[in-house]
């Protein structure tokens, strides 16, 4: 079994990536795992040619998206933690996910979504500054985590688990 973690902060060493080490190091399954830091990949944003829809990958010049995108599509697992900014998911884990958009959703012949990772898992973690109890009265990470479910939906996985941290 592969597992991906994505890390979707930019702290190496704050909240979210600590609970995905925490998440490794107490795993009883023997898995092979691989890790992003998205916020020290070298990707270029997305340019909304849709030129990907026809060619299935990316037509920009390569990038670390694209060597994501292949480790995404290796993977049994993804577990992606995102902080909750502006009530969504971290700008650079959108652009991953943007980069992406052919490995987790195709398009039928009358335009209905394909989902190109079917069969798959995956597990949701957000964490947000607001303190406790303010966090859970507005439910802060909410979004993010629809937003993450969003993209996990339309390419297939099946949602194992959330958790959401204040």
């Amino acid at each position: 079994m592969n597992v991906l973690y994505i890390n979707g902060s930019p702290r190496s060493k704050g909240k979210v990536a600590s609970i995905m080490r925490m998440i490794n190091e107490a795993s009883a399954f023997k898995h092979n795992t691989d890790w992003i830091d998205v916020y020290s990949m070298k990707m270029m944003p997305c340019r909304g040619c849709m030129k990907c829809r026809d060619t299935g990958i990316c037509i920009l010049p390569r990038d670390d998206a694209h060597m994501a995108g292949e480790k995404i599509s290796r993977a049994d697992i993804l577990i992606i933690g995102t902080p909750t900014y502006w009530g969504n998911m971290s700008s650079m884990l959108k652009m991953l996910f943007e980069r992406n958009v052919p490995l987790f959703m195709g398009e039928s012949k009358r335009g209905l979504p394909l989902p190109m990772q079917k069969g798959k898992h995956g597990v949701i973690i957000s964490a947000c500054t607001t303190p406790w109890p303010f966090s859970s009265l507005f439910n802060q990470s909410r979004g993010a985590i629809k937003a993450v479910k969003e993209v996990l939906h339309y390419g297939g996985y099946k949602i194992l688990d959330t958790l959401e941290c204040p």
